[in-house]
């Protein structure tokens, strides 16, 4: 189990690395600058592949009624808006800045967690948030490769990420917590999904999915805790890190995983397919310089192939792991990619931005310190 975790995890870094440099190389050295005909390519790729994968009995997709399709529809407008927004802002900045920013949305978690649901928080989380704001505050007064468009781009994509936390929690403790402390006494065991599948109905007692390997169908309520240890967060853009604000639904989903990922890749489909000629990409794109070369169409297709592996490798690594553990992967995987991708590409480092990037990085590090501690 433990060279199974660490096959996973390396797999999880060698997806996360190849899919940004990847990505970056397409935006900033090629400059495809037309995102609504990019994003559109790499769900388009998703969405065939995640299909061709329930085909063949890799993942499972169910059928879902009409009233969860449309409800699950603004979180899929908002999935458009993270990718949108962050292909622009990718295009723009550099990775380390780019992850420098978007970490941010970790001290609206603490400061939500905090303020709102009177949560005890740990110092080292407290220390944590403190210095990801800080980095992320100093980080464009001293970044020497300052860009405003880059800069608001990230702001909207932060925004987005953050606006669908609070309407779109994980959906694996949705409706757990309001019944939790009655049907404890109540001895009643309660439904709780497999991350992937959705409901199973296995035993009375804990029992892996037999598909996934992690997620439970029936637990007595006296597991509960146990079970939650392992609860993981939506991976909805594999690095976006979206839908974490919140732990309680106001509205539970029959959706699994899976199916929102499916409903994502459909609507962004059409929606960027649609929106590609009133943004003049799909004209514009006929004046791409490298629209016949083999190295653009090879850079495309990587693309939209590593976005899919990234997505599967993240809800394996969060399937496998606790949410500690899984902190110190991507955490290791953000370190790597921030790293190499200063020597890849054209990178203006000065003493501020050094040390914004180091402070980001430390409060990171605090983040996984605490988790670690309480998982």
């Amino acid at each position: 189990m433990c060279m199974r975790r660490c096959l996973v995890g390396l797999t999880f870094c060698t997806c996360y690395l190849a899919s940004y440099l990847t990505n970056k190389y397409v935006l900033s050295v090629l400059k495809f600058t037309y995102p609504t005909l990019f994003q559109g390519w790499q769900t388009l790729i998703g969405g065939i592949l995640l299909h061709a994968s329930w085909k063949l009995g890799w993942a499972e997709i169910n059928s879902s009624s009409r009233s969860d399709v449309l409800t699950w529809l603004p979180a899929s407008l908002l999935f458009v808006g993270i990718i949108y927004a962050g292909s622009r802002a990718l295009s723009r900045l550099a990775i380390p800045v780019f992850l420098t920013l978007h970490n941010v949305a970790e001290v609206i978690i603490c400061g939500h967690q905090k303020c709102f649901r009177k949560e005890k928080t740990s110092p080292a989380k407290i220390c944590s948030a403190l210095f990801l704001l800080a980095a992320a505050g100093c980080l464009p007064f001293n970044d020497s490769q300052y860009d405003p468009d880059g800069y608001f781009w990230a702001v909207i994509h932060f925004f987005c990420v953050v606006l669908g936390g609070k309407l779109y929690p994980d959906f694996v403790t949705q409706g757990l917590d309001v019944s939790l402390s009655h049907a404890h006494h109540q001895g009643t065991p309660l439904p709780v999904k497999c991350i992937f599948c959705g409901p199973r109905a296995l035993s009375a007692q804990p029992s892996p999915c037999e598909l996934h390997g992690g997620g439970w169908g029936w637990i007595h309520p006296g597991r509960i805790l146990e079970t939650l240890q392992s609860a993981v967060d939506h991976p909805l853009v594999g690095h976006s890190g979206a839908y974490k604000i919140l732990q309680k639904s106001q509205k539970p989903t029959t959706l699994s995983d899976i199916d929102q990922q499916y409903l994502n890749y459909l609507f962004s489909v059409v929606f960027l397919a649609l929106a590609s000629h009133p943004t003049g990409d799909l004209l514009s794109v006929l004046d791409f310089p490298f629209l016949s070369f083999y190295r653009f169409h090879g850079s495309c297709c990587a693309s939209g192939f590593l976005g899919f592996f990234l997505m599967f490798s993240t809800v394996k690594l969060k399937s496998l792991m606790a949410p500690g553990q899984c902190a110190a992967w991507i955490f290791c995987a953000k370190v790597i990619t921030a790293a190499l991708s200063i020597l890849l590409f054209d990178t203006i480092l000065t003493r501020g931005t050094v040390g914004c990037l180091l402070l980001g990085g430390l409060g990171e590090a605090l983040l996984v310190f605490s988790e670690q501690r309480g998982s």
